[in-house]
């Protein structure tokens, strides 16, 4: 019986550290509606070429991608989902979009960001075994202006795997223009020198990231890392998450320190931020998500998507 109650108490203990260190009462917590789209193909390079993306000179005029795109989501994923000319390896019955409402709070200690979607009914894409769902988020702090401007396409290059241009038992994974000697339409190759990448990340140019690996009746499994040249995990996540599921509806609450030391962007009162959320569904793994164009959020008050008040 005693042991029974130390394992016990072990378990509390575990999850207790899970959750995050205070409550908040959601329902008086604004939050923002967004479509998230399926992406396909298209790439950083794509959005840049006039011959293939009409937007093009606009783009390089100063426009981003949510000035002309905002409201068409649905329709963008919708096509981008089985037009074999943006997506070459389709997945049968997939849904062009999923509905997704997005909140933030902090207590001046730890921030929270929580999202809620539907997946809906999605086809297992047999990529990922484990989980049948990933959410993530992304966070800039204005050291990256690409992401301003196009959200996840900043960090989707045409040579990546499962690209177009991608080179057969080449793993590319995400990664920033700025750490490459010069880009292409088939991407960039030749890797900045190593001192010249220490440089960018000491001065915090990179994307952090968030994920959250979800199964039903399990808890989310955490990864949380930044993107330059590539994208690279720590090796013990500071995001913590929780995740519970109602008639096929998730919800997901992400906790960090404002202020989680190096390799993290610090969260600090009137600051804004770029921020991207996407979601994997249907065992789907890599550039098979839907993502959101480029959020904003600001830390207790300002202009932005979503405003973290303390709580």
């Amino acid at each position: 019986m005693l042991n029974r109650s130390v394992k016990f108490a072990a378990f509390y203990l575990i999850l207790l550290s899970a959750l995050p260190s205070f409550a908040v009462d959601w329902d008086k917590v604004p939050g923002k509606d967004m479509v998230l789209f399926y992406p396909g193909q298209l790439s950083w390079e794509m959005l840049l070429t006039q011959s293939e993306h009409s937007g093009a000179d606009k783009f390089r005029e100063g426009k981003n991608c949510r000035q002309c795109h905002e409201g068409e989501e649905a329709a963008s994923g919708k096509l981008l989902v089985a037009d074999k000319s943006s997506e070459r390896e389709p997945i049968a019955g997939k849904s062009g979009s999923i509905k997704a409402t997005v909140k933030a709070a902090h207590d001046a200690e730890n921030m929270l960001i929580r999202l809620d979607f539907d997946p809906g009914q999605q086809p297992d894409s047999a990529m990922e075994p484990k989980y049948p769902l990933m959410a993530a988020i992304m966070i800039d702090d204005g050291k990256v202006a690409e992401v301003a401007r196009g959200g996840c396409y900043a960090l989707c290059h045409d040579d990546m795997m499962r690209m177009p241009s991608a080179k057969a038992g080449v793993d590319l994974t995400k990664y920033l223009s700025r750490s490459r000697v010069k880009m292409a339409r088939t991407g960039g190759d030749e890797m900045k020198p190593a001192d010249q990448l220490d440089k960018l990340r000491a001065d915090q140019a990179v994307v952090e990231y968030w994920q959250a690996r979800l199964a039903p009746g399990a808890a989310p499994v955490m990864v949380d890392g930044s993107v330059l040249e590539k994208r690279q995990e720590h090796a013990t996540p500071v995001v913590t998450a929780t995740s519970t599921e109602a008639g096929g509806k998730w919800s997901v609450i992400f906790s960090r320190k404002m202020v989680a030391g190096a390799g993290y962007k610090d969260f600090a009162s009137g600051k804004t931020y770029n921020v991207g959320f996407a979601v994997h569904a249907g065992h789907t793994s890599h550039r098979f998500h839907y993502v959101s164009l480029e959020k904003t959020l600001v830390v207790d008050q300002g202009t932005a998507d979503l405003v973290a008040v303390r709580n």
